[in-house]
């Protein structure tokens, strides 16, 4: 009796330890993360914080948002690559109590609701800015935005309607096309990583977009990845999109080519 009493009490043990690392990253990384919850307008909002504590000095900031599929592991995974690149990096919950899909129909009708209710979308946005922000470790004076799918339509509209960032970059998002209604207001340089055999932009659609840009005389670069299809920086794309009979696929030289290009372009706004 003693001798079981014994082995649950060291798995116990065990399992508070492995969950103290698992918050932490493991005991051999100067990476912190945190779940942290905040809010906007009453709703909760469940945002993923990650920074290299043994950096020196602040560094600058940058928001991560999620896929259509909500603030999920993904998410927090390009969260976790910056912060090893230096960055403070803050991936944001766009849809409310860290609510994510499991199925295509559920992630469309949640994104759907954010673009349609743009001043709910602008609102969860300057709410993770804020508290990006108050990070002790952050630089607010070089803060930027990244975005995926759903979350890279996100970016390029807060770009658009003059959010307070040095840059944005959208992978694979939604590209706006209607007219920019007040370039004078867009302070932020974007980069448009964008795959060139992505059924959900078209040549059309990238060409409008592009008409739109520099019509308002934006400080963009759209680069297209040949072969890449949509979602291809996500490792989980080929088998969502065999499952859910999705034009989604992972193209692995496009995802490290891209996220080069991002580095580049920090290192160019960050100056």
């Amino acid at each position: 009796m003693k001798f079981s009493l014994f082995i649950l009490l060291s798995l116990f043990i065990l399992s508070g330890c492995s969950k103290k690392k698992e918050n932490n990253m493991n005991e051999n990384s100067s990476i912190v993360t945190k779940e942290i919850t905040y809010s906007s307008d009453g709703i909760p909002l469940k945002g993923f914080l990650a920074y290299d504590q043994n950096k020196q000095g602040k560094a600058p900031g940058i928001i991560v948002v999620h896929e259509w599929w909500g603030m999920n592991q993904y998410a927090r995974d390009r969260a976790e690559m910056l912060a090893k690149l230096g960055y403070v990096a803050l991936a944001i919950d766009m849809y409310g109590n860290g609510k994510t899909a499991e199925h295509p129909d559920n992630a469309a009708k949640f994104s759907s609701e954010i673009m349609q209710h743009m001043d709910t979308a602008r609102a969860r946005f300057d709410a993770g800015l804020k508290l990006l922000k108050e990070q002790s470790q952050t630089d607010t004076s070089n803060i930027a935005a990244i975005g995926y799918c759903f979350g890279g339509g996100i970016v390029l509209r807060m770009a658009l309607e003059g959010a307070a960032l040095k840059g944005v970059v959208s992978f694979h998002g939604d590209l706006p096309t209607d007219p920019v209604t007040n370039p004078s207001q867009v302070k932020a340089k974007i980069l448009v990583c964008n795959g060139a055999d992505d059924p959900f932009n078209p040549e059309k659609k990238v060409d409008a977009f592009k008409d739109a840009m520099d019509k308002a005389g934006i400080d963009y670069k759209l680069i297209n990845y040949p072969g890449a299809e949509h979602s291809f920086t996500n490792p989980a794309a080929d088998s969502l999109g065999k499952k859910f009979n999705l034009p989604l696929a992972y193209n692995k030289q496009a995802d490290e080519k891209s996220w080069k290009a991002m580095q580049r372009f920090f290192d160019r706004i960050f100056k």
